[in-house]
């Protein structure tokens, strides 16, 4: 996000990564998002136009709602349209292309020293992560995503490392009982 710069283009961009990372929308839900589907308030995002045409709404942070603003303050000077959209030229207030968007990030990435190759929905697999380990309710992470079966968000939690499995295991309470309580031998 710092390699962005402080730019409008950079205040977009930010925002787009930001709504991207702390709400774990995909690529074309952040893309098709208008400044009416923001409630700041409530600290949501609607999303009508989901996977497979579903409507949903999301929660997000105060933190990222702080640097989203940054962005909208400069999105009122622009045509009425999408909330993330071209700044500049004839197309000025149209919807911003997600390869445009792709490539963008990609070069931002390799500028930051990101040294493996970086696409949006990475973001969205940090989101899932970072929930599950803040203690949010697997139910609950299924349902921010977007997903429809349980076992779709299970494969965005794969990116948990060994080390946090092992120490997790490890930091388990001995039994409360003898192991051999109850069996008949």
């Amino acid at each position: 996000m710092r390699q962005a710069g402080d730019s409008r283009h950079g205040r977009r961009m930010r925002g787009l990564v930001v709504v991207l990372w702390r709400s774990g929308v995909r690529i074309h839900e952040a893309l098709s998002l208008a400044e009416t589907d923001l409630n700041e308030r409530r600290g949501s995002l609607l999303i009508r136009h989901g996977k497979g045409d579903r409507r949903r709404e999301v929660g997000m942070d105060p933190w990222a709602w702080s640097v989203l603003a940054n962005w909208t303050k400069d999105r009122t000077g622009l045509p009425p349209g999408p909330l993330f959209c071209v700044i500049d030229g004839p197309t000025r207030g149209r919807a911003w292309c997600a390869t445009a968007v792709r490539s963008e990030l990609r070069h931002l990435a390799v500028a930051a020293g990101v040294r493996r190759r970086f696409a949006p929905h990475q973001l969205r697999h940090a989101h899932a992560v970072e929930l599950l380990h803040e203690g949010i309710p697997l139910p609950l992470i299924q349902r921010q995503l977007g997903h429809a079966y349980l076992s779709t968000t299970g494969t965005y939690l794969e990116g948990i490392s060994s080390e946090e499995i092992i120490g997790a295991m490890h930091g388990r309470k001995a039994p409360m009982m003898h192991a051999s309580t109850g069996l008949e031998l």
